[in-house]
């Protein structure tokens, strides 16, 4: 079984299964994708996802602002807790630190990751992490505010493995998307290769990064299986494997998510020795 860690269900693209999100679940389903969290970007859209989730039994949602998106008002640390505790969500996020682009401005950016962080640790719920040339600012921040205990995630990760040792030292995941089967993103198949697999998860990130041999299209659940397979090639072990373990690594970090998993993938899971 396969755990799709990040994927933006609220953004499907309309040539995907014609925009029916039922549709793109049941073809993931159908490649034993058997668990979707879906991410929210803003707070304006996390009753959506949260009706969503109650439509799908398999899909789990986040609460946060991403870094990016422009606000006429920036969240306090009591709207976004109020937010992901009334709608269900297992996690916040996504949050963090992208420097790449201009728009929103550094400061606004580092001031409302740090809310995100402080709401996380109250909740004691993980935190989603967008990172993007931001290292010190970012590890400095976990470092100050989350506790090891609950960890986190860094999503979509295409930083070194000198940052990705540190983050997995303050009890946080790694996880990897399509990127990691672009021809170019040797080192982020380096990552695939040398990250403790117990540290793991795989994504979509889905509309966005497609894999090969899907580039150029939008992207979508299912699609987390070639994820996989690259980083079974790049380890030399089974794609199940790597499925089953990130599987596992979800659901420790995800707690909240582990009650809403069926009692088939509990099975799968503690079949393979994982829970």
């Amino acid at each position: 079984m396969f755990v799709d860690s990040h994927c933006h269900l609220d953004r499907l693209d309309p040539r995907t299964h014609d925009g029916d999100v039922g549709a793109a679940l049941e073809a993931a389903r159908a490649r034993d994708v058997r668990q979707f969290l879906a991410i929210a970007t803003t707070l304006e859209g996390v009753p959506g996802l949260a009706a969503l989730a109650r439509e799908h039994d398999d899909v789990v949602i986040s609460a946060g602002v991403h870094p990016l998106h422009e606000v006429p008002e920036e969240p306090s640390v009591e709207a976004i807790m109020e937010t992901a505790d009334g709608h269900g969500a297992v996690a916040i996020g996504e949050t963090g630190l992208d420097y790449h682009y201009d728009g929103v401005p550094r400061e606004v950016q580092y001031e409302r990751f740090r809310r995100h962080l402080i709401a996380a640790t109250q909740l004691g719920l993980p935190v989603i992490i967008h990172t993007r040339e931001a290292r010190e600012d970012t590890l400095a921040l976990i470092r100050e505010h989350v506790d090891p205990e609950v960890g986190g995630v860094l999503h979509c990760f295409t930083e070194d493995l000198d940052m990705a040792r540190e983050a997995v030292g303050m009890g946080f995941h790694i996880s990897l998307s399509g990127i990691v089967t672009f021809r170019n993103a040797t080192s982020v198949r380096e990552l695939a290769s040398r990250l403790p697999l117990d540290r793991m998860l795989i994504e979509t990130d889905s509309p966005y990064l497609a894999p090969v041999p899907h580039r150029g299209k939008p992207n979508e659940p299912a699609w987390v299986v070639e994820v996989a397979e690259c980083i079974a090639s790049e380890r030399g072990i089974s794609v199940e494997e790597v499925a089953m373990q990130t599987a596992a690594n979800f659901y420790r970090l995800f707690k909240a998510a582990a009650p809403e998993a069926s009692s088939e993938v509990r099975q799968s899971l503690a079949r393979a020795g994982l829970v």
